[in-house]
């Protein structure tokens, strides 16, 4: 394996801290080109001349009781295939993804993903270079305990419940 390259699991615990979302499970999908997160209450705007989006990302897979309202600078639109062979324009923003200790920026593609098994899915884009999948392995990178009630940024979080937080 390359120098650097870390070898993770088919799904991992990520953070996005711009986004102030701490813990989000993700799959990391090989098959897939691009990035996307689960986003709702999607509102485009345009603020001193930039496009933007506001949205809300549910974090704990399978439970709404948790919520976190982003603002983001929308980079451009992109047309994706979804998953069920689809063809969708979805906006696109740029952040700092944290995993297995390290960050660096990756783009993500903003959608509903309710249908979805996980909020956040890591395409080959997010992950070249980086990261090698063991596809027989899980959650191989240490992750931000939800017991700790403050984000990155100071901002204060709302816990999740104690069967929220094993899913």
């Amino acid at each position: 394996m390359k120098s650097g390259i870390i070898l993770l699991g088919w799904r991992e615990w990520v953070a996005f801290p711009d986004l102030r979302v701490r813990n989000i499970k993700a799959k990391l999908d090989t098959g897939a080109r691009t990035s996307s997160l689960h986003a709702f209450r999607m509102h485009r705007y345009v603020s001193d001349g930039q496009e933007m989006v506001r949205f809300e990302v549910h974090p704990v897979q399978r439970s709404r009781a948790s919520s976190v309202e982003v603002e983001a600078h929308v980079l451009e639109e992109r047309t994706v295939r979804n998953s069920g062979g689809g063809v969708e324009v979805r906006p696109v923003i740029e952040t700092m993804l944290e995993l297995a200790g390290r960050q660096w920026p990756i783009e993500l593609t903003l959608t509903r993903r309710d249908e979805m098994g996980f909020r956040l899915l890591l395409g080959r884009q997010a992950l070249r270079g980086r990261v090698a999948v063991d596809s027989g392995g899980s959650f191989r990178a240490k992750h931000v305990k939800w017991n700790d009630p403050v984000a990155p940024n100071g901002s204060q979080v709302r816990r999740p419940s104690r069967s929220q937080e094993e899913e």
